[in-house]
């Protein structure tokens, strides 16, 4: 009996042994929703090796407090319902996704009513809802580092520096070539109001996805011939309006893209064609020389872990990949220092984190984003965290700054955003929080 006793205790033992590690062994579960196919491939790959790369470099250096990052990938091909299909079968897998990543404001959209429900923080890094910076009304949804508003307003602004004040915007023409699609749609209330108070005239000129035929738009632009022409495409809708542009002797520095449309991807293939052109940067340009890009490189490729080719790292679209990864991971962070140290967190748990994030000048420094980010700060309230971006040129061979930091102006976004988010409040009958929420 006795040493049936024994065995017991022994195997019990050794159960407790094997156990032990994978209890210790926390994962924070994060769903990676990707488009390396289809039309837009050329654009969502270098994002989501930035993502994956960002995501195996935590892990390297011991996750986030000890937690590690799990982390699984589902194509999408830029597809709304493929999208919607990809967060349906991870949203719960590994104990719950943390948060997730639509990647399209397609997907945006359609999930901004199952995130609630799910409670799952949806983080659109430059894309989405413009209205959703509201967070009394979109609680779970987190625009951050920018919305399509403060892209518009930004570019607008870098166009009347360049013209000698906002005044001398009376009587401008300026021409929206715009993917036809909720994303492409996005500036045009914010670009309506301006053009009401600043006295120029707007022309839109929708272009049918995926973009490769825009032949007629650009003889209407040769007809009216606009000051200024403001891109907002996405893949191969770019580089087809940059040749149509050189094609029919539109300046192409007189054209200023979203910062969906100022990548490596975009202007490559037109090369000098595409010399003098504009685009709004969601904070970053290319930077190879970045601290985070160095340590990725030591870490990841110079031993043959990294994802994706060497040379792109650093590239526009890796970097967003990177910074949005980074973002997640803060907002991870940040819900652990209120709910516990190195523990697992829930959806709701990140979600306080996301909109309580305070990264400094001196703590995205720390994180390796010198020179790359500005600060980022959320509340309650706010959902964004920043109203700053710049304007980088293609000057043949490379992206480079050619203004510093352009605040919007929050005086003429604000009033949009509370109206259009309290339009959506009414619509879906979506409660507002109250004040206490706050607290």
């Amino acid at each position: 009996m006795k040493r049936s006793l024994n065995l017991i205790t022994a195997a019990v033992a050794v159960a407790a042994s094997l156990a032990a590690p994978a209890a210790m062994a926390q994962e924070q579960f994060i769903p990676v929703l990707t488009y390396r196919t289809g039309a837009y491939a050329a654009n969502g790959t270098p994002i989501a090796n930035g993502m994956v790369d960002y995501y195996k470099y935590i892990n390297a250096k011991g996750g986030v407090n000890g937690v590690k990052i799990a982390f699984e990938e589902c194509e999408t091909g830029y597809d709304t319902a493929r999208s919607v299909e990809c967060y349906e079968r991870l949203k719960t897998k590994g104990g719950g996704a943390a948060l997730v990543h639509p990647w399209s404001t397609g997907a945006t959209f359609a999930l901004t009513e199952k995130a609630p429900v799910d409670q799952v923080p949806l983080i659109t890094t430059g894309y989405g809802r413009s209205e959703s910076q509201d967070g009394m009304v979109f609680k779970w949804n987190f625009p951050l580092g920018g919305t399509y508003w403060v892209a518009a307003d930004v570019i607008m602004k870098a166009i009347a520096d360049k013209e000698g004040g906002m005044d001398k915007l009376k009587g401008k023409k300026i021409a929206l070539v715009y993917h036809d699609s909720p994303f492409g749609k996005e500036p045009i209330p914010l670009l309506q109001e301006m053009a009401k108070q600043q006295g120029f005239t707007l022309q839109m000129l929708p272009v049918t996805a995926p973009g490769v035929e825009q032949k007629s738009t650009w003889l209407q632009v040769r007809r009216d011939r606009p000051d200024y022409v403001l891109l907002w495409g996405w893949g191969v809708m770019n580089s087809t309006a940059l040749k149509e542009a050189q094609a029919t002797g539109y300046p192409r520095e007189k054209m200023y893209g979203v910062w969906w449309a100022g990548a490596e991807p975009d202007v490559k293939d037109v090369g000098a064609g595409a010399k003098g052109y504009n685009a709004v940067t969601l904070m970053h340009s290319a930077d190879k020389n970045s601290p985070i890009v160095k340590e990725i490189l030591a870490t990841l490729h110079d031993k043959g872990q990294g994802t994706g080719p060497k040379e792109e790292v650093g590239d526009v679209l890796y970097l967003r990949g990177v910074f949005s990864a980074m973002i997640g991971v803060e907002g991870i962070r940040a819900a652990q220092e209120k709910f516990g140290s190195g523990k697992v967190m829930t959806g709701d748990q990140v979600r306080w984190g996301l909109e309580n994030l305070n990264l400094t000048q001196d703590k995205l420094d720390a994180l390796g984003f010198k020179g790359v980010l500005s600060p980022i700060k959320t509340s309650c309230k706010d959902h964004m965290g920043n109203m700053q971006a710049r304007i980088h040129t293609w000057d043949g061979k490379a992206w480079g700054y050619t203004t510093d930091w352009i605040q919007a102006d929050e005086a003429r976004i604000k009033p949009l955003v509370d109206a259009t988010a309290k339009r959506y409040a009414d619509e879906k009958k979506v409660p507002v929080r109250p004040e206490s929420d706050c607290s």
